[in-house]
């Protein structure tokens, strides 16, 4: 199959190692309940009719990605996802298109987004903190021997499995760096690292950093350096201005601090 392309927009071949061996259209799967809205478009449970196989079908629609300009954003999003497989990261089968929308066939992570677990919980145990982090952890150190940095890692872009397993989703601002040297800013205000803040050529650690921001919500219920102000949210991470509760362990204090104090 060939690469999609118009005088205004182009889509990567799909890889040769999809699960599927058609080329499908929308009429091939039976639409369910909504999982979840973007910007672009929305996630719906699916299932092909064929085999019955249960997917995530995320619909985006075309008019959106062109007004808004991010179809690098997206290309780059497919042609990374396609071809990463590990267990704690959420795969893409594959896509497909028609005239208005582009169509990508994800796994379907049960459990839904880690974001709302935290929410419900407030904050979890260092247990189950410690199992999320070297989940994570793990994922990571496959996308950096890829040489793929995420730089956009947080609860929102996680997705816990029916077993309860991270599967790290939203590829979307996500790198293939062979050289892992970047200096755009990119990701989410509470996760910036040091280097992205002032503008320094950075490398796969910026993940890390996010690693590091994570844990403490996990177990805080809250970011860092979370602050009413842009600014003051900068100065405590360029300060790394990290305060604990009594019942986060001096183990996992030590733990996140040694992630920030690498950057320095």
């Amino acid at each position: 199959m060939t690469a999609f392309c118009t005088k205004h927009f182009a889509l990567p071949p799909i890889p040769s190692i999809t699960p599927f061996l058609k080329v499908f259209t929308i009429d091939d799967f039976d639409i369910g309940r909504p999982l979840g809205k973007g910007k672009f478009g929305n996630v719906y449970l699916a299932r092909e009719r064929k085999t019955h196989f249960i997917v995530a079908l995320k619909i985006l629609s075309k008019s959106q990605i062109l007004k808004n300009g991010v179809e690098h954003q997206i290309r780059r999003e497919i042609e990374i996802q396609t071809h990463l497989r590990h267990p704690n990261i959420l795969r893409m089968y594959g896509y497909f298109w028609d005239d208005t929308k582009i169509y990508l066939i994800l796994e379907f992570a049960a459990r839904g987004e880690l974001y709302r677990t935290l929410q419900k919980h407030q904050y979890f145990d260092e247990k189950t903190a410690a199992t999320y982090m070297a989940q994570l952890a793990n994922a990571f150190i496959y996308c950096h021997s890829k040489k793929v940095i995420h730089r956009d890692i947080k609860p929102e872009n996680l997705l816990l499995s029916l077993t309860g397993d991270i599967k790290i989703a939203d590829f979307g601002w996500s790198v293939h760096a062979p050289s892992l040297k970047r200096k755009t800013m990119c990701g989410t205000l509470d996760y910036l690292p040091p280097e992205m803040l002032d503008n320094k050529v950075y490398d796969s650690t910026v993940d890390l950093w996010c690693l590091g921001v994570l844990c403490y919500e996990f177990l805080v219920g809250k970011p860092p350096f979370e602050s009413d102000s842009t600014s003051e949210t900068y100065k405590k991470i360029r300060k790394v201005d990290v305060h604990f509760p009594s019942r986060v362990s001096e183990f996992a204090q030590d733990f996140i601090m040694k992630v920030f104090l690498t950057f320095f």
